[in-house]
């Protein structure tokens, strides 16, 4: 015989209420019932719950043991439910993200707070990659959605642009280039250039905007391109929202490259038709739109 769940909260509310008729009146029941389903489960489980010498229902030692963890079992229960119930109301159970390194994550972190404010069931995963490792993690995890920087578009993508994003070329104050004006692609090629490795498992997908020197540094993230560009290692393209501070305080310098110190790209929030958005990647979507649109107007013209 399977473990009768509700009795569980006949045990609750026993102890809640102290006796038998109590309890019945409150569960709308029968009294007989009520002694009926407590009787079953003590039975069942071979341990006396209830001590029937005192004048109010009082559990024993084990009967406290027992409904402690029936309340951890009716708890369980409720989650279930809920969780069922927000599932029938067109919530997914997960929402995997894919995430360019190259993009600002502030707006991305607030509307996920946001998401989190709804108290939606899907669970969220988010992944970051860079260069073709963004498209390559989408293909293969079977992802719901990719902020990218570039990607190879297909008949069954659904693109939507996000507010442009500029780079900008850059390097410590202390670097050789910081004190040159009018510089070359030749004497640029004769210094260490830092750019960011391409985590998909081919490497196959080179950054269109490297210089094509001999002296590279591939670093595995924006972070680390940073710090290698304040500590002089070399010159490099870094998005303007992470340069503007340092750039500001004079750390960082803006490289006066006859080819230009600066590009715009317009990134892309992406799906696929194949695996059309539940109401979590909907939602997702529209925030941030929202998120990446405000700080587009924060910062005036693109993110940059």
């Amino acid at each position: 015989m399977r473990i009768d769940i509700d009795a569980f909260n006949v045990l609750q509310v026993l102890v809640e209420e102290g006796s038998f008729a109590k309890a019945a009146e409150r569960l709308h029941k029968a009294q007989s019932a009520v002694s009926y389903q407590v009787k079953k489960l003590e039975e069942h489980l071979g341990v006396q719950l209830f001590s029937r010498e005192q004048y109010r229902a009082e559990l024993t030692q084990e009967g406290r043991v027992i409904l402690a963890e029936g309340r951890r079992l009716l708890q369980h229960l409720a989650n279930i439910e809920h969780l069922a119930s927000r599932f029938s109301e067109g919530w997914e159970p997960k929402l995997e993200l894919v995430i360019d390194g190259a993009l600002p994550m502030e707006p991305i972190m607030t509307a996920l707070k946001r998401m989190a404010e709804h108290q939606i069931p899907t669970k969220i995963q988010l992944n970051m990659e860079f260069l073709g490792g963004v498209q390559h993690r989408f293909e293969r995890d079977n992802a719901d959605l990719m902020l990218v920087k570039d990607y190879r578009t297909g008949p069954y993508y659904h693109p939507q642009p996000l507010p442009a994003i500029t780079s900008v070329l850059v390097a410590s104050a202390s670097h050789p280039l910081s004190f040159i004006r009018e510089i070359s692609l030749s004497e640029l090629q004769q210094h260490v250039e830092l750019t960011i490795e391409d985590s998909s498992p081919n490497k196959s997908y080179r950054d269109e905007m490297q210089f094509g020197g001999d002296k590279v540094f591939y670093l595995s993230g924006f972070i680390m391109k940073k710090n290698a560009l304040l500590k002089g290692l070399g010159f490099g393209w870094l998005p303007d929202f992470l340069a503007q501070e340092e750039l500001a305080k004079g750390e960082l310098v803006e490289i006066d490259f006859v080819g230009g110190s600066r590009f715009t790209f317009i990134p892309q929030l992406v799906s696929t038709l194949e695996r059309p958005l539940g109401r979590a990647g909907q939602l997702f979507t529209e925030l941030i739109l929202e998120e990446f649109a405000k700080a587009e107007q924060f910062n005036g013209v693109g993110l940059g």
